[in-house]
């Protein structure tokens, strides 16, 4: 496989990785699937990681984050951490 099919395929293996993020977190039902407000939603997001306070905020979601993996995460999951495998 040539180096920039494999690169395709590992970005669009993070898009949708992203994308399901989106619906993990519930914004697609909470927002009827409106692309406009879960765009503007992130921009807002983005706006606030850029502005005063930033900081705290990323502190702040970043910790919510690891709590919610952690949770979901099945008993005995600690005992056989292996990372992703790359299938391009």
């Amino acid at each position: 496989m040539r180096t920039w099919q494999v690169e395709r395929r590992k970005r669009t293996r993070h898009l949708i990785e992203l994308g399901g993020l989106v619906v993990k977190a519930g914004i697609v039902d909470l927002t009827n699937d409106d692309r406009a407000m879960i765009y503007g939603a992130m921009i807002w997001i983005a706006e606030k990681l850029k502005g005063e306070g930033g900081e705290q905020a990323r502190d702040t979601w970043t910790k919510l984050g690891k709590m919610e993996f952690e949770m979901e995460r099945p008993a005995g999951a600690h005992d056989a951490i292996q990372p992703p495998q790359d299938r391009a």
